[in-house]
């Protein structure tokens, strides 16, 4: 079977970061497939990261997971490696891979990544992608073991990520915003069980709060079931409530950055 390697970053596709990834694992496991998961992650943006690897790995084959979202890079964080459902992810010890390792049902072993011979020499302070996280997946794609990685890690010790806000109270649901993609579109933490729970179907309306302020949506399929610049919710593509507005930009509307709180009821 072919080794898949994916790679998730805030690099950016402007300079020649991704490509540098992409000689160093060719030169090291040239049969590997390499995917590129996403490069357009906001610059150190541990959280949008995360919640993109979450909701992206469990549709890719089984395979190293490489993310480099890593706002301490040269500093005292850890590299590690990380083994959950057949797959390996790859990263700095920030919270970036918790979400997907929790979507891939959990840590089952962990390795702090300290064989140096292992890496490119001389290893760039800034560049681990480049020098650590590329060479190692490599190396794993072709038959080196994790256990040669380094010391294994207790698992309550690795960084997680809180998880985001869902709670349920009578008569409505609160949750945040856990991410904006490149549309505005705001994704919330709320699913469309927890609204299926409140009676809430498509084609209602929804009750909206954002602090002290108060929208009527309408919840239906798609934001094209609305006219262009409108506000809309559905249940996106990973199951969880979207707000956005057809042909426009819902986050910038509203003011409604990742991490805004959110409450949502039936139609009031």
């Amino acid at each position: 079977m072919t080794p898949v390697i994916s790679l998730l970053t805030d690099y950016g596709l402007e300079d020649g970061y991704v490509a540098a990834c992409h000689g160093v694992i060719a030169g090291i496991a040239p049969q590997a497939r390499v995917i590129d998961l996403c490069h357009l992650v906001p610059s150190g943006d541990v959280r949008r990261g995360a919640a993109i690897f979450a909701q992206t790995v469990p549709y890719l084959p089984p395979g190293v997971h490489v993310g480099a979202v890593d706002p301490g890079a040269g500093g005292a964080r850890r590299a590690v490696a990380i083994s959950a459902g057949g797959r390996t992810f790859i990263g700095p010890d920030n919270g970036l891979l918790s979400w997907a390792v929790h979507a891939c049902g959990g840590a089952q072993a962990a390795y702090e990544i300290t064989n140096q011979h292992l890496f490119l020499r001389p290893v760039s302070p800034t560049f681990h992608g480049r020098d650590v996280f590329a060479p190692v997946a490599g190396r794993l794609s072709t038959g080196t073991e994790l256990a040669e990685l380094g010391p294994e890690l207790p698992l309550d010790r690795l960084v997680s990520l809180p998880p985001p806000t869902s709670v349920l109270r009578e008569g409505s649901v609160e949750g945040e915003v856990i991410s904006v993609d490149r549309y505005g579109n705001t994704q919330l933490s709320v699913s469309a069980e927890d609204l299926a729970s409140l009676g809430v179907r498509v084609g209602d309306t929804l009750g909206v709060w954002l602090g002290r302020r108060q929208l009527a949506l309408p919840y239906r399929e798609t934001y094209a079931a609305v006219p262009p610049g409108e506000l809309v919710a559905f249940a996106d593509s990973a199951g969880l409530i979207a707000i956005a507005v057809n042909s426009g930009d819902a986050s910038q509307r509203l003011g409604l950055p990742p991490g805004a709180l959110v409450r949502l009821t039936p139609s009031p």
